[in-house]
């Protein structure tokens, strides 16, 4: 029975030269294929042109390049657009790239289907397949790179990890994936103009901040009261406002870096007054600043978008104890981009 062929971009670049040496080549060819790979993005062993073709072909008997496929292409009225990314065992993920006036972001999936039940969210409802490898995270960027390039005439500013699937629950793959888009090697983006949403797990907050991640910390909060947040995102249960203000202390200790909440308000959720004195307490313990979300109704469920008052109420208490507030208005809606609705950001 003949074996699968390794993922060849699972390989290190001394691995990748300690395969050429022991296969009777020179060691530098590591060099080469590594480059083909992640700086210049090859879907083939045949791209690599430099590569004499025995070793492409010896290549292409013992590897394999898990390359994404960009399925279908949306572009919306506003700009955005959505693409549907086939991965190499016909899985489907989505990736966003939402424009502004001054820049570009790549909003980027990191699981197929999502781990958690928030029940708001449309992937929620999607079960997790799996996680994505960190090539496949790379190459999400790296295709919304190419059509920033192409639509808007410059390079990919910003990526934020608001796609399909819980980041720090694939978070070996997504820290090896945004080391290689920030690694010179790779695409060479500063840390700082990538964001990664979490919907907040604690022990994972703090794992970051002591690996000294370099990124920033988004967190989907949507309530700073246990009892709602759990209706909101029943998996909050195991993790208590209480834990995950914790963990966001220990994070701003660590890393002095702001963390941004993500915020829907919903009509008759989390639209009173209660809602609004939580948020306002919860701002106080670590410096932040607020996304308060226009949110896409998915059906004609509880989750309705609530009214500009509420909206307005939010954002005269915040900016009353000195807190910065955006309001993020919806993306790519004649499109449905998902993601787009958490996107349209500074970072």
């Amino acid at each position: 029975m003949q074996m699968e062929k390794k993922d060849i971009r699972a390989l290190s670049k001394d691995q990748l030269r300690d395969f050429f040496v022991a296969n009777n080549d020179k060691a530098f060819r590591g060099n080469q294929v590594y480059e083909w790979l992640w700086s210049k993005g090859a879907h083939s062993f045949e791209d690599m042109t430099n590569v004499a073709k025995p070793t492409r072909a010896m290549l292409e008997n013992n590897f394999v390049i898990n390359h994404i496929k960009v399925d279908t292409m949306q572009k919306s009225s506003d700009g955005t657009v959505k693409n549907a990314v086939r991965l190499h065992d016909g899985l489907v993920v989505e990736s966003v790239l939402i424009p502004t006036e001054t820049r570009t972001t790549a909003c980027v999936s990191s699981q197929v289907g999502c781990s958690l039940d928030c029940n708001f969210c449309a992937t929620a409802r999607l079960k997790r397949m799996r996680n994505l490898e960190p090539g496949e995270i790379y190459d999400q960027v790296l295709a919304i790179d190419k059509e920033s390039r192409l639509y808007y005439n410059h390079p990919l500013s910003n990526i934020v990890f608001m796609g399909m699937g819980e980041p720090l629950m694939n978070y070996n793959n997504v820290i090896k994936a945004i080391d290689m888009i920030t690694s010179q090697e790779g695409l060479g983006m500063s840390p700082k103009r990538i964001m990664v949403s979490t919907s907040g797990i604690p022990k994972m907050i703090k794992k970051m901040a002591d690996d000294d991640v370099k990124f920033k910390l988004a967190v989907s909060l949507h309530s700073a009261i246990d009892e709602v947040r759990a209706r909101i995102m029943p998996f909050s249960k195991n993790f208590p406002l209480a834990d995950l203000r914790e963990a966001l202390e220990y994070w701003y200790r660590k890393t002095k870096t702001k963390i941004s909440y993500e915020y829907v308000v919903w009509k008759g959720i989390n639209d009173d007054k209660a809602s609004i004195d939580a948020l306002v307490k919860f701002c106080k313990y670590v410096p932040c600043k607020v996304n308060l979300i226009e949110y896409n109704p998915i059906d004609e469920g509880e989750f309705q978008q609530a009214s500009e008052e509420s909206i307005s109420a939010y954002i005269k208490a915040l900016e009353n104890i000195g807190i910065v507030v955006k309001v993020r208005r919806s993306r790519g809606k004649d499109i449905d981009a998902a993601c787009g609705q958490l996107a349209n950001k500074e970072g």
